[in-house]
């Protein structure tokens, strides 16, 4: 199978192409910049959409992974970047719906929890249509998946959340930076959701696209719901570092300029109900990300 995976600079689209690899199919990466990576690649702006109707034409996948999307939650919400936010996750995924349409290839569109108004307890189901975006980059997300189900049949929209990987910058690093000069960190404890190794999750994609087992779906680490300062706690736990959690709300912690939802929890039933294997356990897949960080 030949699959052309956008966003290879980033975390996810980084481990798909490594799991392309490991299963002896054809990955071709694309970016809007030259990555100096060491497998096949394209420079693609999505935005363009003459350039993403020729360089798909040329190409010609069986599939295409969509991991590239403006994901800096907090600089979406400043007004000078609306249209460069709106332009890549909205005009690019449409782009590259129709572009991929005219080929007949099947489309994975990477989406969030975001999509959704983040109240309540009970976790999201991927057929939930109650979305209401609280944010900017919220709201671009569901705008792209609104493009992907109305041009194409053959698609997987897979929501994800609180997402890992080695390939960029993430929160276990984040945390873990700031750990090395604080005792004492300060966490939110309201927020609550599963984190999701993009190692993992690259396993399950391609899984989808060797199946037409089309639709929406949810994909995060199992191992039950869990507040960042649990997550932090484990991390610091995992790597042997003596820093406090100190946990506070998300109204005392401020400094977001974006809203971000309390209920981030995702039901992946139907990941189990449609034949795909569940990712591992949020606590293993820490795990592997740290042992991998040392190598």
């Amino acid at each position: 199978m030949k699959v052309l995976v956008t966003g290879t600079s980033g975390q996810l689209g980084y481990d798909v192409m490594e799991e392309l690899a490991r299963r002896g199919h054809i990955g071709i990466g694309a970016d809007r910049a030259d990555t100096n990576a060491s497998f096949e690649h394209v420079v693609l702006d999505i935005t363009d959409k003459e350039k993403v109707f020729e360089v798909i034409s040329n190409i010609k996948p069986d599939a295409i992974v969509h991991c590239a999307a403006w994901t800096n939650v907090d600089g979406a919400e400043d007004p000078d970047n609306l249209e460069i936010v709106r332009a890549v996750n909205v005009d690019g995924t449409r782009n590259l719906a129709e572009a991929c349409k005219k080929i007949d290839a099947k489309f994975v569109y990477i989406s969030t929890d975001y999509v959704f108004n983040g109240e309540g307890e009970r976790p999201w189901r991927p057929d939930d249509k109650n979305y209401a975006p609280i944010n900017v980059y919220g709201q671009s997300k569901l705008d792209g998946e609104k493009e992907v189900a109305r041009i194409l049949d053959k698609y997987f929209i897979v929501r994800i959340a609180w997402v890992f990987g080695r390939n960029g910058k993430n929160f276990i690093k984040t945390m873990i930076e700031v750990g090395k000069t604080h005792d004492t960190v300060r966490v939110v404890d309201d927020q609550i959701g599963t984190p999701t190794y993009t190692v993992d999750l690259a396993r399950l994609l391609v899984d989808m696209i060797e199946t037409d087992k089309y639709g929406y779906y949810h994909a995060t680490n199992e191992g039950g719901f869990i507040s960042w300062a649990d997550f932090t706690e484990e991390i610091y736990k995992q790597t042997g570092m003596d820093v406090k959690v100190e946990r506070v709300t998300t109204e005392e912690y401020g400094l977001s300029k974006a809203k971000r939802p309390f209920n981030s929890r995702l039901d992946k039933s139907k990941l189990v109900e449609n034949g795909f294997k569940p990712l591992p356990e949020w606590k293993d897949a820490l795990s592997r990300f740290i042992v991998s960080s040392k190598s």
